[in-house]
C-alpha cells in the first residue's frame, strides 16, 4: 500500500461520499487509489467550481466536503472556494498535490509553498512529510473542519510521499459530545428577557448548524417575541409565522432598522459577526445584547453582550424558556413591523413591468418553489434582493455566500445541492456577471445528470457595483459588458434554454424548466432602476410605529 491508498482509506473512514476536483500530474497516485474506492470522484471543469461544490456540500450536510487539485495553478484556483467555506463556516477539506520533498529547496516548476498560502484561509493545514502520519493528519483535518465554528482545512501531499510504501490504518473517529450552558448564565438570560419591555430575536446561521429551528420556534412563540434572521439564518423560523420579521443585514436602512432602534434587548441566537458587522447596526454599542450560541462572542466594540449563554443552542433556549416570566409585560411593539414588511412585499405580486423588477422575479420564484426546495444565490445586485425578499419555510433552503461574498458560487453549489438532495428542486439564481464566471460547470451538471434551473438576472453589467457607484457618485463607470446568447449557449451544451419576454412569462417558464430532466437556463432581463429607487426610499424611511 502506498501513502495515496492510505489517504483514501482514511477518507473512506471519515464517511466521504464525493471528492470534487481536477486531475493533475501531481495527484496521479490519489486518483489511481480512488479508482478502487467507494468514494465518487467528480471531475469538474475548474478547481474553483470543485471548491464551491465541497463548500455547499458541507453547509447542507454538516460533514466536510472534499475538493482536490494539483499543485501550482490548480491549488491557487481552489483558494476562492476554500476562503468562502472558511468565512461562511462550512466544513471543507482541501487536498492539494505538491512537488516532491526533494525539489522544495530549489526553484522548481509550479512550486509554491501551499501550506503558507492556505494558512490565512483555513482553520488548520499541514503537509504530509512522512507516510506514517497520514492517519493523524486526516483525522485532525476532519475533526477541526467539523467542530464549531466549522470551516476549511488543507492537506498538502508531495508526489514522492504519495508514492511511498506505508503500513497503517485509519484512526477511530471520536464522538462530538454536546456542551451545555451554565445554570448561572441561563438564569441571567431569563431575568434579562423577563425585564425587557421590547425585546427582539436575531437568529443566525449557527442556529441552523445546531438544528435548533424547532427550539427557536417554540421559544419565540411561547414568549411572543418577534424574530429577524440574517441572510444565512433564513428558515429557522418559518417565514409565514406571525412573529417573523424576515431578513436583517442589508447595509441600507430598512424596516428592521426601526425595530433595532426601539429594542431594549436583542437576543442574538446563533449569530456570527461575519454575517453582518454589528458596527453597521449597533455602532455605539447602545443596544443591550443577550448572546446565545455554541461558542463565546467574538470581541467587537459594538457587540459586547450583557449576558452570554454558551452551549448547545436548542438546550439553552429550552432551559431559558422554563425560567422566563413575562406576565404583565406589554406585547413588543416591534410585532407591528410585520404589517409594513408584508405590505411592501405584496406590492409586486401583480407588477407587469418589463424588464422585470427584481422584487417581482423573487416574488414569483417564491410562489413556484416548494417549502423543501433549494435556492442558491450567487453574488451581485440580485443577492441583495434575494436576501431581502426571498423567504424560507425551512433552514438551508436558501443558501447565500455572505461572509466572503464570492461570485460564481451558484452553479457549482446547485450541483452539490442536487447530489445531497436529489428529490428536491433546485434553482441557482445568478447575475449575468456571476454566471459567466463558472458557467462551464453546467457541463459537469449535464454529465452527472443533476437537473436544476439557472435563473439569470440579465442587465448587461455588474449591477451591484453600479448601484454603489450611483449611491456614492451619482454616476457609474467600467461596469457594462456584452453577453453571449444565453439560450444558444445552453443549447450548445445539451441543456434547455429559455428567454423571458414579458413579466407574465416568468412563472410558466419556471414551472416548465423545473420539470425538465436536464439542467436549464432562463435568461430574464431585469430592471435594476429599482436599486436606486430602493436606496432613495430607505434614506427617507420613517419609523411610523
Amino acid at each position: 500500500m502506498d501513502t495515496a491508498e492510505l489517504l483514501v482509506r482514511c477518507l473512506e473512514n471519515e464517511g466521504v461520499e464525493y471528492i470534487f476536483g481536477v486531475p493533475g500530474e501531481e495527484n496521479l497516485q490519489v486518483l489511481q487509489a480512488l479508482k478502487k474506492s467507494s468514494i465518487q470522484f467528480i471531475t469538474t471543469r475548474h478547481e474553483q467550481g470543485a471548491a464551491f461544490m465541497a463548500d455547499v456540500y458541507g453547509r447542507l450536510t454538516g460533514k466536510a466536503g472534499v475538493c482536490l487539485s494539483t499543485l501550482g495553478p490548480g491549488a491557487t484556483n481552489l483558494i476562492t472556494g476554500v476562503a468562502d467555506a472558511q468565512l461562511d463556516r462550512a466544513p471543507l477539506v482541501a487536498i492539494t498535490g505538491q512537488v516532491g520533498t526533494d525539489r522544495m529547496h530549489i526553484e522548481s516548476h509550479q512550486y509554491l509553498d501551499l501550506v503558507a498560502m492556505f494558512a490565512p484561509v483555513t482553520k488548520w493545514n499541514a503537509q504530509i512529510v512522512r507516510p506514517s502520519i497520514t492517519p493523524e493528519i486526516v483525522r485532525k483535518a476532519f475533526k477541526l473542519a467539523q467542530t464549531e465554528k466549522p470551516g476549511a482545512v488543507h492537506i498538502d501531499l508531495p508526489e514522492n510521499i504519495a508514492a511511498m510504501a506505508v503500513e497503517g490504518k485509519p484512526l477511530r473517529r471520536d464522538g462530538q459530545e454536546k456542551s451545555y450552558a451554565s445554570i448561572q448564565s441561563i438564569q441571567q438570560a431569563a431575568i434579562a428577557i423577563s425585564q425587557a419591555t421590547n425585546p427582539m430575536i436575531l437568529v443566525g446561521n449557527g442556529a441552523i448548524r445546531a438544528r435548533a429551528s424547532d427550539a427557536l420556534t417554540q421559544f419565540a412563540t411561547h414568549l411572543n417575541l418577534p424574530v429577524a434572521n440574517t441572510f444565512m439564518g433564513k428558515g429557522v423560523l418559518p417565514y409565514t409565522h406571525p412573529l417573523a420579521l424576515w431578513t436583517f443585514g442589508l447595509q441600507q436602512r430598512d424596516f428592521i432598522s426601526c425595530g433595532l432602534e426601539r429594542a431594549d434587548l436583542l437576543i442574538a441566537v446563533g449569530y456570527d459577526l461575519v454575517e453582518f458587522s454589528p458596527k453597521k447596526w449597533n455602532p455605539d454599542g447602545d443596544i443591550p445584547i443577550l448572546h446565545i450560541n455554541a461558542t463565546p462572542a467574538e470581541i467587537d466594540s459594538s457587540y459586547i453582550p450583557r449576558v452570554e449563554v454558551v452551549g448547545d443552542i436548542a438546550d439553552s433556549l429550552a432551559e431559558i424558556l422554563k425560567r422566563v416570566d413575562r406576565q404583565g409585560r406589554p406585547e413588543p411593539i416591534n410585532l407591528k413591523l410585520r404589517e409594513e414588511i408584508r405590505a411592501d412585499y405584496q406590492r409586486y405580486a401583480d407588477d407587469d413591468g418589463f424588464p422585470v423588477k427584481p422584487q417581482k422575479i423573487i416574488y414569483d420564484l417564491r410562489q413556484v418553489m416548494g417549502p423543501e426546495d433549494i435556492v442558491l444565490s450567487d453574488v451581485g445586485a440580485h443577492k441583495m434582493w434575494i436576501a431581502r425578499n426571498y423567504h424560507c419555510d425551512r433552514p438551508n433552503t436558501c443558501l447565500i455566500s455572505n461572509g466572503f461574498a464570492a461570485m460564481g458560487i451558484a452553479i457549482p453549489g446547485a450541483i452539490a445541492a442536487k447530489l445531497v438532495s436529489p428529490s428536491q428542486r433546485v434553482v441557482a439564481v445568478t447575475g449575468d456577471g456571476g454566471f459567466m464566471m463558472n458557467c462551464q460547470e453546467l457541463e459537469t451538471a449535464r454529465r452527472l445528470g443533476t437537473a436544476f434551473v439557472t435563473l439569470i438576472f440579465n442587465d448587461g453589467g455588474y449591477g451591484l457595483i453600479e448601484w454603489k457607484q450611483q449611491n456614492y457618485y451619482g454616476e457609474s463607470a467600467f461596469v457594462h459588458f456584452t453577453n453571449p446568447d444565453f439560450v444558444k449557449l445552453a443549447e450548445s451544451m445539451g441543456l434547455k434554454g429559455y428567454r423571458v419576454e414579458t413579466a407574465e412569462d416568468l412563472v410558466p417558464t419556471l414551472k416548465e424548466a423545473l420539470d425538465q430532466t436536464v439542467p436549464t437556463v432562463i435568461d430574464c432581463p431585469v430592471d435594476y432602476r429599482e436599486n436606486i429607487l430602493f436606496s432613495q426610499q430607505t434614506r427617507n424611511l420613517a419609523c411610523l410605529i
